[in-house]
């Protein structure tokens, strides 16, 4: 059975720092690309980074600069750390495991609120 558990989500300040984690189990971790998602109220899903399974790594522009996803194979983890956060990042946050065509995970998400 495939889990992504998501953890290090929470209340910050603007202009302050979180580290979410992503812990996968089920799946041959090395092999899969990863990505963050995020999902603000009342609009879609978005892609927020992803990284291969090569450790090639893709951003949206508006979190260019700030966030910085990485992966350590030997934890079957994924991180996004978000620096300079803003009151706009404040969503659900998703971790996703995805082979093109082939498979497709989904962890249940961990809320972040940028908030004074």
């Amino acid at each position: 059975q495939v889990q992504l558990v998501e953890s290090g989500g929470g209340l910050v300040q603007p202009g302050g720092s979180l580290r979410l984690s992503c812990a996968a189990s089920g799946i041959i971790f090395s092999i899969y690309s990863m990505a963050w998602y995020r999902q603000a109220p009342g609009k879609q899903r978005m892609l927020v980074a992803t990284i291969t399974s090569t450790g090639n790594t893709n951003y949206r522009d508006s979190v260019k600069g700030r966030f910085t996803i990485s992966r350590d194979n030997a934890k079957n983890t994924v991180y996004l750390q978000m620096n300079t956060l803003k009151p706009e990042d404040t969503a659900v946050y998703y971790c996703n495991a995805y082979q093109v065509g082939r498979a497709n995970y989904w962890g249940q998400g961990t809320q972040v609120t940028v908030s004074s």
